[in-house]
């Protein structure tokens, strides 16, 4: 195996992502598309007399976007490691395998039925999720257990959701206009109190994955191996399901179907730490929320006022690299 550089698994190198995050999470709150002054910044942060309009900008719409930004970028992070790491699968991800598209399906169905229980969008945006990856998994390992045929599996299965989706869009025209900004991914408009709950689902099973970090990676080596180190592979497998699913379904029911993290910050993190989830998963978590972050920053004030959806930018820098490690995977088998 090739030697990865110590740094970043180290209390150096998490604190240098740690401050990076802090920069960028800051920067969230200074920039976007209504310019404020210095003067105008420090007095809206810090509720100055005079100062009620821009503090209602920072505390009213970026603040909420920002924190909603953190949460996207862990949540996905840790559910594309762990996608990958159990299906042994580097394609994997929450919207490459459909994870995404199902918690997208379960929402829309809400939506069509029950415009108003905006409460249940993370227990559905979970269900939806985790069925998805229940089926998708299934399907694969009863044709054959190639890593190509969990993608395919994905692909196939988010086809007929996203036609679902579709139809029931088309059925409602409310419906619809909701859905035109939700298949994107975006920040736009989040609300502090609608990160609750999802704040409530994602880092529990964060911190979950961090103690089960010994048997994932055992996992990792083989059925055969982690059973003979007395892993209970079964057990250990689903729940690492259950935490990608609600990790990707929390996100999914604030950011609506936010592509590519789950995939990218994964490899990005494995190349500056290696395989151990010790040092993979706090990598992961902190260049996601930083990748969201600066996507986000970057849409917005890229064609100021005009502002550019983070799903949109995420497409942009997702799409190559997913051909990339299609290509790569191609020339291993």
């Amino acid at each position: 195996m090739r030697h990865k550089s110590p740094f970043f698994r180290g209390a150096r190198g998490i604190a240098l992502l740690a401050f990076l995050l802090a920069v960028f999470a800051f920067l969230s709150l200074r920039m976007g598309s209504a310019s404020l002054s210095g003067r105008s910044f420090w007095g809206g942060l810090f509720g100055l007399d005079g100062f009620s309009t821009e503090s209602t900008i920072l505390f009213g719409i970026r603040l909420p976007r920002m924190i909603g930004a953190v949460l996207a970028g862990v949540g996905l992070s840790v559910s594309g490691v762990l996608l990958q790491s159990v299906t042994g699968n580097d394609l994997a991800g929450p919207n490459i395998i459909g994870v995404n598209a199902g918690a997208g399906f379960f929402i829309i169905t809400l939506m069509f039925f029950f415009p108003t229980a905006i409460s249940l969008f993370p227990l559905v945006s979970f269900c939806g999720a985790f069925l998805t990856t229940l089926i998708i998994v299934s399907i694969s390992a009863g044709i054959n257990r190639s890593k190509s045929t969990v993608v395919l599996a994905g692909i196939a299965i988010t086809a007929v959701l996203n036609a679902g989706i579709s139809f029931l869009s088309l059925l409602n025209p409310d419906v619809l206009v909701s859905y035109s900004y939700f298949s994107v991914g975006g920040l736009s408009g989040v609300r502090i109190g609608e990160l609750a709950a999802p704040s409530l689902m994602i880092f529990p099973c964060v911190l979950l994955s961090f103690f089960l970090s010994r048997q994932i990676d055992a996992l990792c080596l083989g059925d055969g191996i982690a059973s003979s180190l007395g892993v209970n592979v079964h057990r250990i497998r689903t729940i690492c399901l259950i935490i990608a699913s609600a990790c990707a379904g929390a996100v999914v029911s604030f950011a609506g179907l936010l592509g590519f993290i789950g995939l990218i910050v994964p490899h990005m993190a494995r190349k500056m730490t290696g395989q151990r989830m010790c040092f993979l998963l706090p990598v992961s978590s902190l260049l996601g929320a930083i990748l969201v972050l600066a996507a986000d920053l970057l849409g917005r004030t890229l064609f100021s006022p005009t502002e550019l959806p983070v799903g949109i930018v995420m497409a942009l820098l997702g799409a190559p690299f997913f051909f990339w490690l299609l290509i790569r995977q191609k020339r291993s088998e």
